[in-house]
């Protein structure tokens, strides 16, 4: 598939099967005459027309990454997970602390209450999902090591 346009009207843009050759161009010079007689072009070529005036878009072919920009956004990725998972740490810590100190009563012999013991089994959720997240924390910041090490090399200007 070929693609013309016009110097005239760069948004024109006219699509002909197979490669760019005089034949097409002809066929691309019937449809610019088919859109000149429907009204359908926005400009009126007063100065004359050829086949050989069509300019050829050319289509750019989307280029692959480089290794080393795959791994500079896998850096970042790791980069961007180590953050969230920090602020979910942070959050469930407090939460996670006095459930701690709850955790104490069941070792003294004073009553615990009713309410302490509700208390105990959801901040036991909460318990969970810190260690949880602290463990995926310290894993990941470990990688995070090496994508920030891989960053500042990507970073490094000559």
């Amino acid at each position: 598939m070929v693609q013309y346009t016009l110097k005239e009207d760069p948004e024109a843009v006219i699509k002909i099967p197979g490669k760019d050759s005089k034949k097409a161009r002809e066929k691309a010079m019937n449809q610019l005459m088919d859109l000149m007689d429907s009204g359908k072009l926005k400009t009126s070529l007063n100065q004359g027309f050829s086949p050989n005036d069509f300019i050829e878009v050319q289509t750019t072919v989307p280029t692959k990454p480089s290794p080393q920009e795959d791994e500079v956004a896998q850096a970042v990725q790791i980069l961007n997970l180590l953050a969230s998972l920090k602020l979910k740490m942070q959050e469930l810590q407090q939460q996670a602390l006095k459930t701690r100190a709850i955790v104490d009563l069941l070792f003294s012999d004073e009553p615990i209450s009713e309410e302490d013991v509700l208390q105990l089994k959801e901040g036991f959720k909460v318990l969970k999902k810190f260690a949880q997240a602290n463990i995926q924390y310290q894993e990941t910041r470990k990688r995070a090591e090496s994508a920030r090490a891989i960053l500042d090399r990507a970073l490094q200007s000559k």
